[in-house]
């Protein structure tokens, strides 16, 4: 037998980890996007838990991360993502005005009132067959400037306005012109992912419009010092240093509060463009549609958002390119420095070796002095107690001899003690 990987079936199975089920026209669903993080995990699970018990549901796993179950006229998929939550409900049955009575009316409001989170995307979506006039789409959208296109090799098409409407519900309106239910749901389910992942990615937008000045900022005070330490008017160093780690500092915190946002906003436009490859829009005479309004809207905020980006990661390159000039530099003053204070002590030895020179040989004039004058004093001795013995001329003799010993002995203590420090 093999030895299977522990996440081989939890991997195989990731490619079914969303399902969206066959959608029948007519139908409507209404979608909910709440942003909630990881922080709150166990609040939402426990929440949705409570939705389970009222309707005799089993909850989801703890691990588990997409939920669909048939309801009392209505079913429920639950979708939890790192970052927000989907609840979407649908029901499949006539209707004579598409956005009147939404699904949304069918859910307990206390429990919707209590959903953890911040509400950021609220959604319906209507399909049926029905041949409408272009007069009533817009009466529909409350005659809105509207976005549409022929989808999926025309088996359908697709109005949206873009806008909140009064109850704070945007709307798509889709007309089913020989969908399998299959291909309905999954068309009902790319364009609410349009919508969840357009909103998560402009959630950057805000961020990059508040950092742009402090981005200036940064960057002014930043060509200032170069400047300054580009110029040869005497700089104070440290002061300098101490500007430029305080720039740093800003860029990183800065780089760090954004790069995760920017990341992830990437990350969403590059699904909602893939989203949009996927419907395969034809032109409706007349109207924009959804890829030309997407992009002419939503690409601008992404380029924004990168430039900030961009310019952040540029930003913090010339600080430490500053930085390390201003290292050098100082690193060079400090060589300077060294290398004068090492020719002084240099100076200094040879002044000392020469004094050390002259003491040595005052030493051997001064012990010779010493050293003769006790033979003096012998040599008297001997000439008192009868000794024929010239005590002066002995003396004087003795002093060359006396001299030379002392030097010699000077000499080999001296290379004696330079062996034993090498």
């Amino acid at each position: 037998m093999f030895v299977e990987h522990p996440q081989r079936v939890a991997l195989h199975n990731e490619i079914h980890a969303r399902p969206f089920g066959g959608v029948e026209s007519p139908a409507r669903c209404s979608c909910l996007a709440f942003h909630a993080g990881e922080d709150l995990d166990s609040s939402v699970r426990q929440h949705f838990r409570i939705f389970c018990e009222r309707y005799s549901l089993t909850p989801p796993a703890a691990e588990q991360k997409y939920f669909e179950a048939a309801c009392d006229g209505f079913t429920v998929i639950w979708e939890r993502h790192a970052e927000f939550t989907v609840y979407v409900f649908k029901r499949h049955a006539p209707f004579d005005q598409p956005f009147d009575d939404p699904v949304i009316n069918l859910i307990p409001q206390d429990w919707l009132e209590s959903t953890p989170g911040q509400l950021l995307v609220g959604l319906h979506i209507a399909i049926d067959r029905d041949q409408r006039s272009p007069e009533e789409i817009s009466r529909l959208f409350d005659h809105n400037g509207l976005t549409g296109s022929r989808v999926m090799g025309g088996s359908a098409m697709v109005w949206t306005d873009f806008r909140l409407h009064g109850d704070g519900f945007g709307r798509i309106l889709v007309r089913d012109n020989g969908l399998e239910p299959l291909q309905a749901g999954r068309l009902i389910q790319r364009l609410k992912e349009l919508e969840v992942y357009r909103m998560m990615a402009l959630l950057a937008f805000p961020y990059a419009h508040c950092a742009t000045p402090k981005v200036s900022e940064i960057d002014a005070r930043l060509s200032d010092i170069t400047a300054e330490m580009a110029s040869k008017a005497h700089t104070n160093d440290e002061e300098t240093l101490h500007k430029l780690t305080d720039l740093a500092a800003q860029t990183e915190e800065m780089a760090a509060s954004l790069n995760y946002r920017f990341g992830a906003a990437r990350a969403y436009y590059k699904i909602v463009q893939a989203r949009l490859a996927e419907l395969r829009e034809e032109r409706i005479e007349g109207l924009q549609t959804v890829t030309e309004f997407m992009e002419r809207r939503l690409a601008p905020a992404m380029r924004t958002c990168q430039n900030i980006g961009d310019r952040l990661e540029v930003l913090s390159k010339r600080v430490a390119r500053a930085n390390n000039l201003l290292r050098t530099r100082v690193d060079i003053l400090l060589e300077a420095q060294n290398r004068d204070l090492l020719a002084s002590m240099d100076r200094r030895v040879k002044l000392q070796l020469r004094l050390q020179q002259t003491v040595e040989g005052l030493s051997v004039a001064a012990i010779t002095y010493y050293a003769v004058g006790l033979l003096g004093y012998l040599f008297k001795a001997i000439h008192d107690a009868g000794v024929p013995l010239n005590d002066r001329i002995a003396t004087g003799l003795s002093v060359p001899v006396v001299l030379a010993v002392i030097w010699y002995g000077m000499r080999r203590v001296k290379k004696a003690l330079h062996r034993e420090e090498g």
